[in-house]
Formats: C-alpha cells, sequence, structure tokens
C-alpha cells in the first residue's frame, strides 16, 4: 500500500514541477517527461531482457546446489542464527541456503549472483507465505538486509574511481566498508523492533557482534596492504570465489551422482519465467522515477536543502554529493551516472567525488529491489517494508556524511 502511494506521489509531484516551469517558461518540459516515460519504459525491458541470461545462469547453479543437497547443507549449518533472525521459517528450510547465498553475493559486490539468488529466496518464503498478497516478516527481514547493501568490496566504485584518474583509488573503500556497515545494522534493529524480534539473544547477539568484528578485521587487514595491493585484491576475490562456488556445486552434484546438466537446464527455464514476470514491476517504477527527475523535482529538492543547511550556519560541501544518496533507493543506475558526474564536475579526488563514491556504496536501490523481488512473486502489499528500508538508507547516508567529514574534510 505504502509503495502505491509513493508510486502516485511521483506522478503527482512531476505534474506540479513541469507545470511550474512552464509558467516559468521553459515550453519543452512536458515534452522531457513524456521523453522520459518512453525512455525509461525501454530501460526496464532492456534491464529485464539482460537479467534473463543471468537469472537462467544462476538459477540452473542454484537447482545443480539444491539437487546436490549443497544449499541444504547450507540451510542447516545457518539454521540456528536464522530461525531466530526469521522465526517464521522453518527450522533447516532450504531457503536459509538461498537467503545466505544472497548476502554472501552482496557482500562481494557480485550483483549478476546476488539478483538471482535473491530471487530464488523470495520464491521458496512464497512458498511458505500464507497470504500470497502479503509480504511476511521474513521477506521484509531478507529485503532490507538487501537495501541495506552490505558490501565488502565495492569493486565498481574503484574501478571508477581508477579511470576518472584517482591519485589512490582505494581510499573510499574503509569509508564505504563503514557507512555500509552502519546501514546494515541499523536495517536489522529497526526491522527487528518492528517485528517484535528479541536481539538480545545470545546467538544474535554473538551474530552482530560478528559483524562488527568482521568489518573490524577487514579494515585492519587492509589497512596494513599498499593501494596497489588492495587494488589487485579487490579485483581478484569477488570473481575467485564466484567462480569456485559454480565449481564446488558441480563437484558436489557429480559426487552425488545427479545429472548437473538436466538440474542446470531445470533451474535456468524457472530463470527465463521470472525475468519474464518482473518486466511490468520494472516498468512502473522506473517510468515514476524517470518522470519525477525529468520534471527538474530532484534538483529543487536538493536546492532546497542546500539553502535550509547554509540557513542554520552548517557546512554545505556535502550538499554536492546529495543527489547521488537521493537517486540511490530510486535508480543503481541513475545514481552511478551522478557519481560519475560529481567526479567529473568537482574532481574524483573532491570531497565531493569521494562522498559521492561512499554514497553509491553505502546501500542498494530500495526500490528497484522491492519492486523486483515482491514483483517476482506478485506480493502487492508489501506492509513496513519500504519505510524500514528506507531508514536503514537514511541511516547509511548519514552516516556516510558524517565518515566522509572525517576522512576527507
Amino acid at each position: 500500500m505504502v509503495l502505491n502511494y509513493i508510486w502516485i506521489a511521483f506522478f503527482l509531484v512531476a505534474f506540479v514541477f513541469g507545470f511550474v516551469q512552464l509558467l516559468m517558461g521553459d515550453t519543452t518540459i512536458f515534452q522531457k517527461m513524456v521523453d522520459s516515460t518512453f525512455a525509461t519504459s525501454k530501460t526496464a525491458f532492456e534491464t529485464s531482457l539482460g537479467l534473463t541470461g543471468v537469472l537462467a545462469l544462476w538459477l540452473g547453479i542454484m537447482k545443480i546446489g539444491e539437487k546436490a543437497g549443497a544449499v541444504n547443507a547450507l540451510a542447516r549449518v545457518l539454521s540456528p542464527l536464522f530461525t531466530k533472525l526469521f522465526p517464521d521459517i522453518p527450522k533447516n528450510h532450504p531457503v536459509m541456503g538461498s537467503v545466505f547465498m544472497n548476502i554472501a553475493s552482496n557482500m562481494l559486490g557480485l550483483d549478476n549472483a546476488a539478483t538471482p539468488t535473491g530471487l530464488k529466496a523470495m520464491a521458496q518464503m512464497q512458498e511458505l507465505n500464507p497470504k500470497k498478497d502479503t509480504a511476511t516478516n521474513p521477506m521484509i527481514m531478507f529485503l532490507v538486509l538487501n537495501t541495506s547493501g552490505l558490501t565488502i568490496i565495492p569493486t565498481t566504485i574503484l574501478a571508477f574511481r581508477a579511470s576518472y584518474g584517482a591519485a589512490q583509488p582505494t581510499d573510499v573503500f574503509i569509508p564505504i566498508l563503514l557507512a555500509t556497515t552502519v546501514a546494515t545494522l541499523a536495517g536489522i534493529l529497526i526491522t527487528a523492533a518492528w517485528q517484535r524480534i528479541n536481539l538480545l539473544q545470545p546467538v544474535l547477539l554473538a551474530a552482530l557482534l560478528g559483524i562488527i568484528a568482521f568489518v573490524a578485521v577487514v579494515i585492519w587487514g587492509f589497512g596494513q596492504m599498499s593501494a596497489e595491493t588492495m587494488g589487485t585484491v579487490t579485483s581478484i576475490a569477488g570473481p575467485v570465489i564466484l567462480l569456485g562456488v559454480i565449481v564446488a556445486f558441480i563437484v558436489a552434484g557429480m559426487v552425488r551422482r545427479v545429472n548437473v546438466y538436466d538440474a542446470f537446464i531445470e533451474g535456468a527455464k524457472e530463470g527465463f519465467q521470472t525475468a519474464v514476470r518482473i518486466i511490468p514491476y520494472l516498468v512502473a517504477i522506473l517510468v515514476a522515477v524517470g518522470v519525477f527527475r525529468a520534471s527538474g523535482a530532484m534538483d529543487r529538492l536538493i536546492d532546497g536543502i542546500s539553502w535550509l543547511v547554509a540557513q542554520c550556519g552548517l557546512n554545505t560541501d556535502f550538499v554536492g554529493a546529495l543527489p547521488t544518496a537521493f537517486m540511490k533507493p530510486l535508480s543503481g543506475s541513475g545514481a552511478r551516472g551522478l557519481m560519475l558526474e560529481a567526479m567529473q564536475n568537482y574532481g574524483p579526488d573532491s570531497f565531493v567525488g569521494r562522498l559521492s563514491c561512499i554514497f553509491q556504496g553505502s546501500t542498494d536501490t530500495t526500490f528497484y529491489v522491492l519492486a523486483v523481488y515482491f514483483g517476482s512473486v506478485s506480493v502487492k502489499y508489501t506492509r513496513h517494508a519500504v519505510a524500514a528500508g528506507l531508514l536503514a538508507d537514511l541511516a547509511g547516508v548519514v552516516a556516510a556524511i558524517a565518515i566522509a567529514y572525517i576522512f576527507f574534510a
């Protein structure tokens, strides 16, 4: 229901801003908005088309893992933790393995693997859902973990910084890791409070402290490396682990005497069907975001915040990077474009350029994730998913600003 109101608001606000600009003399504004609807609907279809091959590949690999027993083994190992965080999911259910695969892929910055495993987890949760059109608590917790976007290795961002000539492309690595950790922990705390999950249970408390300790170890380890070594490690680690998972599942299938080829084809067919199902949801959210942006509403929002911050006598250095922060929950590609624009206009080693990179890496595309994941299982009533996801995003943005001032001001 919340997503319904937000979707309507995008169009109504865009129309009002467009009309104001028309009165101010911009006679092309409504044409730009109409052009945006065509462009973004085409982008939505192309995005879904591009996902088809990736979904077919990874759901095929996941099917091999299922038939080989690897996913069930992961579920049993993670059951003590996940049954506390997702209390409505039965113990040792295979969805636990899919959830882990998705979270691990996100942490490694492997977007191509994260989306298919996430969609698989949603499909498995939907099988347990007594009200098929309404989001369950486990679905919401899972999606908030996705939208908060805990990423250990932001490979793409570091690569872009290098291509734009940053003196030390990896200097945003630790700030991104800190900001995304804050966003993830905030997302867990907010959603747990909403769902009345007791985080003081020994297993959950140990897991949260373990996340903090793991991030601290990663920060310490990367802090001992030279910039060149860090760049090499971040570019190699993800692909090696990704291919390792594929090979491990295939070997497990061979050991269990599974016909891995047939299993792969079976899973790949599911991937194709999933890609087709999400097209309407992608078109809906991307067209709304495109119209909102084309109307100039986003620019006016940034200008208003800049004025308000200045009136309060506060430092406004961070305002130039805010477009990336505001765009990130709406569109990953849009936020990426604004990040690159900031590095080009201000310089990759400027405060704004670096902060834009931290914003890009601190959270995920909330509305895109909700549209695709809920759309894949035809869930209409999202309950508190949007609010919890956006609050986690807000925590990540505030943390990113504070951390950027500590490291680079």
